[in-house]
């Protein structure tokens, strides 16, 4: 048999992805007391797996459709889930979708819309400098690996304050104020992954203005809009403004978190261009190379998660009842923001704890190290990432007391 050229060398062992390992190790765990804080999916009191009442409507009317069917959707998707997707994140009033100046792309979730917007950006986009795309630091790891993938070149702007446990708005604004003009600079639009921490109102003005004044390219990843505060226009506010202050900008949408279809892939990239008169011819250009690249790699996006999100977001009723289960969730994940900050400082644990309820969305940045991390998870079977980031939704009434001693534990032995 001749030697294979794919040896070690060529192809060394990739490291398992941590967040899929952490899973993996909590379902091995046996003891009964286990808590998974690394989940990034809502769960309910019970920690279980909680469909939507919406959604299970929607199912059903979809279910009795005489005319469903399987066959192929157009290579940009489903046209009144897009357009739907456009006016949720957009604005219905939007003077951009008015002016018909967006182009938008039914994609694999929020994953896909990163790409598909880095993709396109990695062959079209040019400045008078070489192109670099910043993230906040931290950032949702697969940022990272999405741009690589694309050759798109990257550094970070400071974001978490370590001593505050809040934004570092000075380093932030500096170092974005520093970038080479014409930066592809990334926002999460709201509820930050994975700190929590996002900026007030002002903050993004500020951001805005800066970002103006140095001709950069926002790209906005939006996963939680509605699931961070239950208010769709207050989670989309920063997006909007934006485009109100003539931006061409592009926008990543997830509906894995706000709908609850993590494994249905449901998701849509929007690319608005500024105000012009030739505007809508320059979206049509760019909506036609979009699909070029999207017909390459998927060719057209899975229907069932779209046509869910699609029949909810079309109906009055029914949107009324998703904004219903939407306060549900983001108001209990707020619940046990309160019932932990109160729990520990109850408890008398050393260090403050007002960041736990500052912080807003799924995730918390805790503050603890990652020793203290790895101590917890040994001792009491309590399962979160290396840098101290829990899932709030892995919290309920059940477990916050348990989890809450595990952590004054640990501080107070690491004194």
């Amino acid at each position: 048999m001749a030697p294979t050229s794919f040896n070690a060398d060529v192809v060394p062992q990739a490291p398992e992805d941590p967040l899929f390992g952490l899973m993996a190790a909590f379902r091995r765990d046996e003891d009964p007391k286990k808590v998974d804080l690394g989940i990034g999916a809502y769960r309910d009191d019970n920690a279980k797996p909680w469909v939507l009442p919406v959604v299970k409507k929607a199912d059903e009317i979809l279910r009795s459709d005489p005319n469903l069917n399987h066959e192929y959707l157009p290579i940009a998707g489903l046209a009144d889930f897009t357009t739907a997707s456009q006016k949720l994140i957009l604005g219905a009033d939007s003077p951009a979708i008015k002016e018909k100046r967006v182009a938008s792309l039914q994609t694999i979730s929020g994953t896909g819309a990163v790409h598909l917007g880095a993709l396109f950006l990695a062959k079209f986009y040019r400045t008078n400098s070489q192109r670099t795309a910043y993230f906040s630091d931290p950032t949702w790891v697969n940022h990272f690996q999405i741009f690589k993938n694309v050759h798109l070149d990257y550094l970070t702007y400071p974001y978490f304050s370590a001593k505050t446990r809040g934004l570092d708005f000075e380093g932030m604004v500096n170092t974005i104020r520093n970038a080479a003009e014409g930066s592809i600079i990334v926002l999460h639009a709201c509820a930050h992954n994975p700190t929590g921490v996002d900026p007030t109102q002002e903050q993004w003005k500020e951001i805005c203005k800066v970002m103006q004044e140095k001709k950069h390219f926002p790209f906005f990843d939006c996963a939680y809009q509605g699931f961070a505060s239950g208010d769709l226009a207050k989670d989309a506010w920063a997006v909007r403004y934006f485009i109100d202050q003539g931006f061409e900008l592009c926008i990543a949408q997830s509906y894995a978190k706000n709908f609850g279809l993590y494994g249905e892939r449901a998701g849509c990239f929007h690319f608005v261009t500024s105000a012009a008169s030739d505007a809508e011819t320059t979206v049509t250009r760019i909506a036609s190379q979009l699909a070029i690249l999207q017909r390459s790699e998927i060719s057209n996006p899975p229907a069932y998660g779209a046509r869910i999100a699609s029949t909810v977001l079309n109906n009055k009723e029914l949107f009324a009842e998703w904004e219903a289960d939407l306060r549900t969730m983001s108001g209990r994940i707020i619940e046990m923001r309160k019932a932990l900050r109160s729990k520990l400082e109850e408890l008398g644990t050393p260090g403050t704890w007002n960041h736990i309820t500052d912080q807003i969305g799924m995730f918390s940045y805790t503050g603890l190290s990652e020793a203290q991390v790895l101590k917890i998870r040994s001792d009491s079977h309590v399962y979160m990432t290396k840098n101290g980031r829990i899932s709030m939704a892995g919290l309920n009434t059940h477990n916050v007391d348990y989890f809450a001693h595990a952590v004054d534990k640990v501080v107070r032995e690491s004194q």
